[in-house]
């Protein structure tokens, strides 16, 4: 059964957020969107707003859906919905993630990414943000 799993696209700029794994996690040092798991109880909503806070130390106001992928990995199958995102409060801080940057969609081939994000990547490039 696939874990439900939620991310943030959030753009400033004509660029967008992506955060470096740690390196002691599951795909450490790879390149990702910042959220996580949905906790039992939560909407998906909720927990992209939680996950901001906690990874970021932002508040983030939940847009439509971007995209929905099916992941599997050797150790998870996740179900990931990517929101597009605005931060409303705070500046995203390193809180969890060895590195935070907003690049432009031109600069995805210079980052290695997480596996799931991979057909992400290739809508942005192609129809852009």
């Amino acid at each position: 059964m696939a874990v439900d799993v939620v991310a943030a696209l959030v753009v400033e700029k004509g660029r967008f957020m992506i955060c470096q794994r740690p390196a002691h996690k599951a795909r450490g040092l790879l390149w990702e969107f910042v959220g996580g798991k949905v906790e039992p109880g939560e909407t998906k909503e909720q927990a992209l707003i939680r996950e901001c806070r906690e990874e970021l130390g932002v508040t983030v106001s939940p847009g439509e859906v971007f995209m929905e992928v099916d992941h599997v990995y050797p150790d998870i199958t996740i179900h990931l919905t990517l929101f597009r995102a605005a931060i409303v409060a705070g500046r995203p801080q390193r809180l969890e993630h060895a590195d935070i940057r907003f690049i432009a969609p031109e600069e995805i081939p210079l980052y290695a990414f997480c596996p799931a994000d991979a057909c992400i990547l290739e809508r942005i490039l192609e129809k852009g943000l």
